[in-house]
């Protein structure tokens, strides 16, 4: 079963959702703010992508940083770091089947090809 990792309110995640109920994928969701996500898993998960895929640098949490703290995510730790503290700046969803990422984001087309 596949395991998808956001935020239940965020447009981007609902897509996904909708895209996975369409075409009868069974999944589990993870709610980063109910339920929090732990540094092994995002370790993984940077290993796997790497932590420029994951960091969402388009949103609002992002934006809302002060430039200096902006500055000091330069490298995964600190990335992993951010990620622990502000967990909505992790892009989402993240969906990974066996502890292996599949997608990062909403893309129809990579959805078809990997999980349709």
């Amino acid at each position: 079963m596949l395991e998808v990792y956001g935020i239940k309110n965020c447009n981007t995640v609902k897509k996904a959702l909708a895209w996975l109920d369409e075409h009868t994928v069974d999944y589990r969701f993870h709610d980063f703010k109910k339920e929090g996500v732990d540094e092994a898993r995002l370790r993984r998960w940077v290993e796997q992508t790497g932590w420029e895929t994951l960091l969402n640098r388009k949103g609002l949490t992002w934006r809302r940083l002060p430039e200096e703290r902006r500055a000091q995510v330069n490298d995964a730790d600190a990335a992993i770091a951010l990620m622990l503290e502000k967990p909505t700046i992790i892009k989402r969803p993240v969906i990974e089947r066996d502890e292996h990422v599949l997608a990062v984001g909403f893309d129809e087309t990579t959805y078809q090809e990997r999980l349709g």
